[in-house]
């Protein structure tokens, strides 16, 4: 039986990665080697990116709600412990964009959470 050689799988590979690592500069685009460690790390780096996009949505999220419930003279915290208090069950995401697009409508809910607290 013939013997046979795997240099058609290892261009394949190789190509593979090449390929993820187009647009890299100098030889993390050219040589495999190299490609192959960048395109690891740039992987590994887009898989932890996921996880902390999440955590910033929710910061900025958070930051915007504050800033909001503070031109209504409450804390952060006051605010959403008095929401918590009143029953009204929003998340952070909606009372980010009520707090930007209808203004109206949270300094209702600001003064719902006053009255709980206080």
């Amino acid at each position: 039986m013939a013997r046979i050689k795997g240099g058609m799988n290892a261009k394949k590979k190789h190509n593979r990665t090449l390929k993820l690592a187009k647009g890299y500069r100098g030889a993390r685009s050219k040589q495999y080697r190299v490609a192959k460690q960048s395109v690891m790390r740039a992987l590994t780096s887009s898989y932890a990116g996921r996880k902390q996009r999440k955590r910033q949505m929710r910061q900025l999220w958070i930051a915007r709600i504050n800033a909001a419930a503070r031109m209504n003279d409450l804390s952060y915290s006051k605010f959403m412990h008095g929401l918590k208090l009143a029953g009204i069950e929003m998340n952070r995401k909606i009372l980010a964009d009520m707090a930007i697009n209808d203004a109206e409508g949270f300094a209702t809910l600001a003064e719902v959470a006053k009255t709980k607290v206080a």
